[in-house]
């Protein structure tokens, strides 16, 4: 087919006058040198410059939600990541590389924590179950109920077992007795994609409220389920304010762990 086309091509040259062929010649070099600039610009990447290219969105999603129920648990934001591994799987599969996930505190009886920010990450990096469970990085997110506030909450709860299927770790998520607890497991492995980011800042129950201007523009949900938000002026509005607080990763306890040094006071 080449080796046609080429031909024909040749043919169709010949029998063009010879100023003809200068001109076609010259349109052609012009166009090979716009590709040659436009090939060679620099692309700034800007906030996601840490992010393999080919993996950051062109423009980044906001998906905001309310954390129910702030043990740190799901986020898990200890030992240097703040990680989604388990419920919301409609975020956990939509949330793309360079989106913003954004979850506000409960407004229920004895939280009383709506429209104050609990944590807020960046997605750098998505796992499956099973390389979550395999990665070194992630082993001190292996629960112990035993051991201290952090170490019981972990999140990085599922395995493999021989045969498909998932087995699961004496967790927050497991039945009292510290058996499995299927509903459990089949909702959060129903989307075999966990969320990690090291561009995070997270609260707790001591976070800033949002400011009244991000919460007009939709920012913070008044009910369950997600807020999507596209629009790039409120992204930007979100991010300059949140980089405006001059702190990033761990800052405050989650509700429970209050709760929990109060109960014991």
């Amino acid at each position: 087919m080449a080796a046609k086309f080429q031909k024909r091509w040749t043919n169709t040259v010949t029998l063009l006058s010879v100023g003809m062929q200068t001109k076609l010649l010259t349109r052609l070099m012009v166009i090979m040198s716009n590709l040659k600039t436009l090939t060679a610009r620099p692309v700034d990447l800007g906030l996601f410059a840490d992010i393999p290219a080919g993996e950051v969105t062109n423009v980044p999603t906001l998906h905001s939600y309310i954390v129910a129920y702030d043990s740190g648990f799901a986020p898990n934001p200890f030992n240097g990541f703040c990680t989604l591994a388990t419920c919301k799987p409609d975020i956990r599969q939509r949330a793309a590389i360079g989106d913003w996930i954004v979850g506000t505190g409960s407004n229920r009886a004895g939280v009383r924590r709506g429209g104050f920010l609990v944590y807020a990450m960046r997605v750098c990096e998505a796992l499956t179950f099973g390389e979550y469970w395999h990665d070194p990085r992630f082993s001190k997110k292996k629960p112990n109920l035993y051991g201290s506030y952090r170490m019981a909450c972990g999140d990085n709860i599922y395995y493999p077992v021989e045969g498909g299927g998932w087995g699961q770790l004496n967790s927050y998520h497991s039945q009292e007795d510290g058996t499995c607890f299927q509903k459990h497991i089949n909702r959060d492995t129903s989307v075999d994609r966990i969320l990690i980011s090291n561009d995070f800042v997270y609260f707790g129950a001591e976070g800033p409220e949002i400011p009244d201007d991000l919460k007009d523009a939709g920012l913070v949900l008044s009910g369950r389920g997600r807020k999507k938000i596209e629009d790039e002026a409120t992204i930007q509005a979100f991010v300059q304010w949140l980089e405006g607080l001059g702190v990033k990763g761990y800052q405050g306890r989650p509700f429970d762990m209050l709760e929990a040094a109060r109960k014991r006071t």
